[in-house]
């Protein structure tokens, strides 16, 4: 759509763009029915009966769902900062893939270790994009010196909140979505070197 005819406003991060537009309409829609029903039904992995049908929507609904205003904010403007960048450089499909391997990992860890509590939010994705983002500039042999600071106050500072701190942020989460970006950032830009 061009303003002005000169200026254009593009659709520049499709899957990125989709996942934020999904978890807006997941809190607006969360917002609208009492009780948090549509976060406990759809957006919010916990331990339920393996014939619930819904528990497998939850274990990738989970990362639509946001507890409130604050927590949405704040995963929503790290998510549109370094998402479109990691979508242009690896492509759709691959940060499709690469969302939906992410929201699995976390929620089947949830739910199988902590039965007792349930987890929501796209901080794990937030998270792996950081961490993934750290690959960019990643060549063979070489271990970037941006990769090992991001791995050290991202990851290392997850470790020591969820030893020192007893809040209802899932570190756990943080920690599995950073070393998910850790892989998928390490395989896509050996894959794309291999082709060179």
């Amino acid at each position: 759509m061009k303003i002005g005819g000169k200026i254009k406003i593009s659709f520049n991060a499709p899957v990125i763009l989709g996942f934020f537009f999904l978890c807006l309409g997941a809190y607006i829609l969360n917002s609208i029915f009492p009780g948090d029903w549509i976060n406990r039904t759809f957006f919010c992995v916990y331990r339920a009966p393996l014939w619930d049908p819904f528990t497998y929507i939850r274990f990738f609904g989970h990362v639509l769902g946001h507890a409130n205003w604050d927590h949405f904010l704040g995963n929503m403007m790290l998510l549109l900062v370094v998402g479109p960048i990691m979508e242009e450089k690896y492509g759709s499909m691959n940060m499709l893939f690469v969302i939906l391997v992410t929201a699995l990992i976390t929620g089947l860890v949830q739910f199988i270790f902590f039965p007792g509590s349930a987890l929501l939010g796209a901080s794990g994705i937030v998270f792996m994009l950081i961490l993934m983002s750290a690959f960019v500039n990643f060549k063979d042999g070489e271990i970037p010196v941006t990769l090992i600071l991001v791995a050290l106050f991202y990851i290392g500072g997850q470790i020591y909140q969820g030893i020192a701190s007893h809040d209802n942020v899932s570190q756990l989460t943080h920690i599995i979505g950073g070393l998910s970006g850790s892989g998928f950032g390490y395989i896509m830009n050996k894959n794309k070197m291999n082709k060179y």
